[in-house]
C-alpha cells in the first residue's frame, strides 16, 4: 500500500521505517514541528515535587535534551500515558515508571491511585493539547502543576505540494496521530484545492477525538486502542 505519514519528525521517520518493513510504500509530510522549551522543564523540575507525568514522546525528547541535568530525577516516579512513551523514558534512565492505558483520562486514574497523599505532580505538557488529563486530575483532586515543555507549530507547504504527491493517484491511507495534525491536513487540502478522496482512500485515526473533527468527505477509521500497533492493524484489515 501507499501510505502518507503526517506526524512530526523524527517520529515520522520511525513510523515510515516500520511501514517499509511491512512492505508498504511511504511518503512523509509532517503537518507540525516541535519547538522545545528546555528551560521551562528545568524551572519546573527545580520546584519540589513527588512525581512527573508525561503524555507524549515529544516530552521525552525534551527531557533527553537536558543531558546530565536530568540525572538527579531518574529515581522520581514518572507517570507515562502509554507503553511506547514509558519505554522511551526508560531509555533515558528513569527507573520508577508507572504506565497508563493510553489516554489522558486513564493516566489520571493511574496517578490518583499511586501518587502518595499530599504529593505534588509536575505535568510536562505540550501546546496545543486537549486538556483531558488536566481536567481529570482536577476532578480527582490531584495536586499538580503544568509546565509547557514544547509547542507544536504548523508546517506550511506550497499549494502544489499535495498535488505533486498524488500525481500517481491517491494514497491508500493517510495516518493521523493527533487532532492538530488533522486540522492542519484539512487546511492544507483546502489550500491545495483538493478533495479528501483525491488525497487518500482512507484516513486512519489513532483515536476517536481525531475522527470527530474530520468533515464530510473523509472516509475514516479508528484504531481499537490509541497506539501505533492498533493503527497499523487497520492497514492489514484492508
Amino acid at each position: 500500500m501507499r501510505v502518507l505519514v503526517t506526524r512530526p519528525r523524527p517520529s515520522a521517520e520511525s513510523t515510515a521505517a516500520k511501514l517499509g518493513a511491512m512492505g508498504h510504500e511511504t511518503a512523509i509530510l509532517p503537518m507540525l514541528q516541535a519547538q522545545h522549551l528546555a528551560d521551562a522543564v528545568l524551572t519546573a523540575l527545580s520546584v519540589p515535587h513527588q512525581a512527573i507525568a508525561i503524555t507524549s514522546a515529544e516530552a521525552v525528547r525534551v527531557l533527553g535534551s537536558l543531558g546530565p541535568a536530568l540525572e538527579p530525577h531518574f529515581g522520581t516516579p514518572l507517570f507515562s500515558v502509554g507503553g511506547a512513551t514509558a519505554r522511551a523514558a526508560g531509555g533515558l534512565g528513569f527507573t520508577d515508571i508507572r504506565t497508563g492505558p493510553g489516554t489522558g483520562e486513564g493516566l489520571a486514574e493511574t496517578v490518583a491511585a499511586h501518587l502518595p497523599a499530599g504529593g505534588a505532580l509536575v505535568y510536562l505538557a505540550g501546546s496545543p493539547r486537549t486538556g483531558g488529563f488536566e481536567r481529570s486530575l482536577h476532578e480527582r483532586r490531584v495536586d499538580y502543576r503544568t509546565a509547557e515543555c514544547y509547542r507544536m507549530a504548523p508546517v506550511h507547504y506550497s499549494a502544489d505540494t499535495l498535488p505533486e504527491l498524488v500525481r500517481a493517484g491517491p494514497f491508500d491511507a493517510v495516518l493521523l496521530y493527533s487532532r492538530e495534525t488533522a486540522r492542519r491536513l484539512i487546511a492544507t487540502l483546502r489550500e491545495s484545492h483538493l478533495q479528501p478522496a483525491e488525497l487518500a482512500s482512507r484516513c486512519l485515526c489513532l483515536s476517536w477525538p481525531i475522527r470527530e473533527i474530520l468533515p464530510a468527505g473523509f472516509v475514516s477509521e479508528v484504531a481499537a486502542a490509541p497506539d501505533e500497533e492498533n493503527l497499523f492493524r487497520l492497514l492489514e484489515a484492508e
